[in-house]
C-alpha cells in the first residue's frame, strides 16, 4: 500500500461519522428538487400540467439538460455525509484519488447554499399571487407551486450539512 492510500485510508477510517440529522437531510435534498425536475420533463414531454409554454427542440434540450444537473449537483449533498465524498475521483486530473480539503468541501457547499437561497427566495418572491399573471390554469398553478416550493429548503439544508461537515472536519474539535 502506497503511503499516499495509506493516509487516505487511516482519514477515512479516523473521521468521525455524520449525525443523523445531517444523513437524512443529505438524503432529503434529491427528494426535495426531484418534483421541480419532474415538472419540466413533462412540460417537454408535453403533458397537461396547465402550462401555456410550448417548448422548442432547444428549449427543451435545456429544459431536460437543467432538471438532470439539478438532480445531479443535489445528489452531490450527499458526498457531505459518506466517505466517497472525502476523496476526489481517481478519474480527475491531478487531483483524482486525493483527499477533498476541508476548507474547499465546506466553501463549495456554503456558496452554493447561498446562492441556491438567494436564487430561490428571489423566485419566490417575485411569484404573482396567482397564475393569471402567468396564464397558467389554477391547477396547473398550483401544480407549478405544489413542485417548486420544496425548493426553498434545498439552500438552507445545504447550509446546514455544511456547517455540520465543518465540525466533523474542523481539528479543534
Amino acid at each position: 500500500m502506497t503511503s499516499d492510500t495509506a493516509s487516505r485510508t487511516a482519514h477515512l477510517r479516523d473521521a468521525r461519522r455524520a449525525p443523523g440529522w445531517a444523513v437524512r437531510a443529505a438524503h432529503l435534498i434529491p427528494l426535495l428538487v426531484l418534483p421541480s425536475g419532474l415538472w419540466r420533463i413533462a412540460l417537454v414531454a408535453g403533458l397537461p400540467i396547465g402550462s401555456p409554454v410550448d417548448p422548442g427542440p432547444g428549449e427543451s434540450v435545456y429544459i431536460v439538460s437543467l432538471s438532470l444537473v439539478s438532480e445531479g449537483l443535489a445528489l452531490l449533498s450527499l458526498g457531505l455525509v459518506r466517505p466517497w465524498g472525502e476523496v476526489f475521483p481517481g478519474w480527475l486530473p491531478l487531483v483524482g484519488g486525493r483527499r477533498v480539503p476541508p476548507p474547499f468541501a465546506v466553501t463549495v457547499a456554503t456558496t452554493g447554499a447561498v446562492a441556491l437561497t438567494l436564487i430561490w427566495a428571489y423566485a419566490a418572491w417575485g411569484l404573482p399571487a396567482n397564475g393569471n399573471d402567468l396564464n397558467f390554469t389554477p391547477a396547473g398553478f398550483a401544480l407549478l407551486l405544489a413542485c417548486y416550493a420544496p425548493l426553498l429548503l434545498w439552500g438552507p439544508l445545504l447550509l446546514a450539512l455544511a456547517w455540520s461537515y465543518h465540525r466533523r472536519h474542523s481539528p479543534t474539535r
